[in-house]
């Protein structure tokens, strides 16, 4: 007997440089649905590497609770929040910071001209793997990043917090999932190399300003690890991606949505079939009120070698590079980043 025909739903709600995509389909396990899903996001990472993602399952208690809890601490006196500064000798830059600049982190000098000027942010950095709350395995030859991570005392802020971490990871692994299926491999195909994943999650505030339009709030970039899954202030936009015309491009505020784009690592992982895009941060006009956001940056295991998938190289297109570690490869842009001494 035939079996009956599945109908696969819509999934990109807006097409665009960076589309809207519906995963809701795909999380009901049917094989034909994931792949048409996985599909429509590998098309954006070719493209422009940044897509809106919605139907991702999250629950709102859990972004509502978080919410919360980083308003509250940025909202704290300068000196309560310097309480919990990030050590210098921390590799991992845990705890608070107001200073760095991640335009410096780019691989190529063309690639940002703004390497001249701060950004404009405090951050609170969640990282809570290699240390001794975290998982502790091989691979982890630093002895710095066994440092006591630093957490505010406000009521409920790492409750919150961590939950959140949690709804990430497992996000992350549905994207990496999907990913697969977008390159032609085994779903599971990630799946060793982001089971001990090194991850942070990393809140930022940018206070409000009275800049002119355009003005910087945070240096172009592009990111260095796996993807990025970054939770947008729905009240105050500025996030701008620079597409293939060297134009700079608004990132839609949409209420419920996540921001994913790939970084570094995966374009180099795609050997560069994936895009890993540059963007920034700026004012939206005088006075431009404070905004939040929340960036969880999936970096591979620590130990986890990347080198070019096999379904991203052909005797045409062979691999363009070397293989890289992942652990020693993140730490080092950590240092650049924010100009980290080796203690």
């Amino acid at each position: 007997m035939s079996q009956p025909e599945v109908i696969v739903d819509q999934v990109v709600l807006r097409d665009g440089f960076v589309p809207l995509i519906d995963i809701s389909s795909a999380r009901n396990g049917d094989p034909r649905q994931r792949q048409a899903v996985a599909d429509a996001i590998g098309r954006c990472c070719e493209s422009s590497g940044f897509l809106l993602l919605v139907g991702h399952g999250v629950p709102e208690t859990a972004i509502e609770d978080v919410n919360r809890a980083l308003r509250e601490f940025f909202s704290l006196p300068q000196a309560v929040k310097e309480q919990i500064l990030a050590d210098p000798t921390d590799p991992l830059a845990r705890g608070f910071s107001s200073a760095g600049n991640l335009a410096a982190t780019n691989d190529g000098a063309d690639r940002a001209t703004e390497h001249e000027s701060p950004d404009h942010v405090e951050k609170f950095v969640h990282f809570p793997l290699g240390n001794p709350e975290g998982f502790d395995g091989a691979g982890w030859t630093d002895e710095r990043v066994f440092v006591a991570e630093r957490w505010p005392e406000v009521s409920g802020f790492r409750t919150a917090y961590q939950r959140y971490y949690d709804e990430m990871s497992s996000l992350a692994t549905e994207l990496a999932r999907l990913f697969a299926l977008a390159l032609g491999l085994r779903e599971d195909w990630f799946d060793s190399s982001i089971d001990r994943h090194n991850s942070n999650l990393m809140a930022n505030h940018y206070p409000a300003d009275d800049q002119p339009a355009g003005a910087i709030r945070l240096s172009q970039h592009s990111d260095w690890g796996n993807l990025t899954i970054l939770l947008q202030d729905e009240a105050q936009s500025g996030l701008q991606v620079l597409n293939d015309r060297g134009e700079w491009l608004d990132v839609p505020v949409v209420p419920g949505a996540f921001v994913i784009n790939i970084g570094d690592l995966l374009a180099r992982w795609t050997n560069d079939r994936w895009v890993s895009t540059v963007h920034r941060v700026v004012s939206t006009g005088a006075p431009t009120a404070e905004r939040f956001t929340l960036p969880f940056f999936h970096q591979p295991n620590f130990d986890a070698v990347i080198e070019c998938i096999p379904t991203c190289a052909s005797a045409d297109n062979p691999a363009r590079y070397e293989p890289v570690v992942s652990g020693p490869y993140l730490l080092n842009k950590f240092k650049v980043a924010y100009d980290l001494s080796p203690g």
